[in-house]
């Protein structure tokens, strides 16, 4: 992930959603939350080699954690035969509400920037490889847009994306799931989880350091539009999975579990927290180890 610094003030918002808290998580028969349901699982972007530290720490943490995103050189390596097993061992893994590991691989956006072709290109590497097999669940769009742009454009150009990648994984199997992730790395316009045009299943709504987190760098909420500010954007969420935070430069454990309880206070569905920093924050396991950060979440809801 190219890391995005986000130094933008807090807001207020009015008459904002609220997010409802508490009760248990119930799964779906993916291991997704059900719906009415709330909890936090942990979703990590493991920027490493297969085979590496990191992605090893990653099979062996028990619980799993929800998602674990790989990133061959930003999409741009061949998604082979190293990489598919790397995947294909993550996705066998066991997460805290009994589903499996969804696996997602990097494409990076640059806001809107390259033509959709060149990014369903990169997509084409993970989906459409020499073995017609389905070895991710689906997608993490890194650095995408928060505005929806003239005539909703922007929006619509992210939302073309989603339906190519849903595209491809059905014809991989018809019956998988799949996964799309966008990475705004702060709050989202609103437009982006309109019914009709939504351009994701999940959104990463905070992406920053500890310090941001529980200081001035959280905006007040995950969506936002002109009339009603920043807000939860509960009622996009029935599932609880909508949202994503991710914190780096966590100074120990005992502030790994703020930022996770934070997180759920906030709405996320999905959190990841660790003690790296830049300039890559995603690139090495939290020195408190996984398994002590998907087994606090798993504790929430």
């Amino acid at each position: 992930m190219r890391h995005l610094t986000k130094r933008l003030a807090s807001l207020l918002i009015g008459g904002a959603l609220t997010v409802a808290v508490g009760g248990s998580t119930a799964a779906t028969a993916d291991g997704r939350a059900g719906v009415g349901a709330r909890g936090l699982e942990v979703a990590v972007p493991a920027y490493a080699l297969p085979g590496s530290a990191m992605l090893t720490a990653a099979l062996s943490a028990s619980p799993a954690p929800a998602v674990v995103v790989l990133n061959p050189d930003s999409g741009d390596a061949p998604f082979d035969a190293a990489w598919q097993a790397q995947a294909d061992a993550l996705r066998g893994r066991t997460t805290a509400v009994g589903g499996r590991t969804k696996v997602l691989g990097y494409v990076n956006t640059s806001h809107g920037a390259p033509s959709l072709d060149d990014v369903e290109a990169v997509v084409d590497n993970y989906l459409r490889t020499a073995d017609h097999r389905l070895h991710v669940d689906g997608i993490f769009f890194d650095q995408t847009g928060r505005d929806c742009g003239d005539a909703d454009v922007t929006r619509n150009y992210y939302a073309t994306l989603r339906s190519y990648v849903q595209e491809a994984v059905y014809r991989l199997d018809p019956d998988a799931r799949d996964l799309v992730v966008d990475n705004p790395g702060t709050a989202v316009a609103d437009c982006y989880l309109e019914a009709d045009h939504r351009t994701a299943d999940v959104f990463v709504t905070y992406e920053g350091s500890y310090a941001d987190y529980t200081g001035g760098g959280w905006l007040g909420g995950n969506v936002f539009n002109d009339d009603a500010g920043y807000y939860s954007g509960a009622a996009f969420d029935p599932a609880g999975t909508s949202f994503w935070h991710l914190v780096d430069a966590v100074p120990d454990a005992a502030a790994m579990r703020t930022a996770l309880d934070t997180a759920f206070t906030r709405g996320a569905g999905y959190a990841y927290a660790t003690d790296d920093d830049l300039p890559d924050p995603w690139d090495s396991e939290p020195s408190w180890g996984f398994s002590s950060e998907t087994s606090h979440a798993a504790a929430l809801g």
